[in-house]
């Protein structure tokens, strides 16, 4: 893990945002901020610097197409499992 508390978030975030090919500030952009922080915003979450609030959470979720479950989930098995349950839906 990338940041200082230990929370898979950050890299969870940065693999399914590269896995969809975007840029950090359009991935925010879409999750509904500002245009002139998004970029900041989620260089910041990546990093483990900050964490998004739940309702931001669930906005980068939908963008992504990927469960909210995903980011939290520390182990990469089940990072898998969970995933391949969403293409299966």
């Amino acid at each position: 893990m990338n940041n200082t508390d230990g929370s898979p978030f950050p890299t969870r975030l940065k693999q399914a945002r590269i896995m969809r090919g975007l840029s950090q500030k359009q991935l925010g952009i879409l999750a509904g901020m500002d245009r002139f922080v998004a970029s900041a915003r989620m260089n910041q979450y990546e990093r483990g610097v900050h964490a998004p609030d739940f309702k931001t959470v669930i906005a980068l979720s939908q963008v992504l197409g990927v469960p909210t479950a995903y980011f939290y989930c520390l182990e990469e098995e089940l990072a898998s499992v969970i995933m391949d349950w969403k293409a299966s839906c």
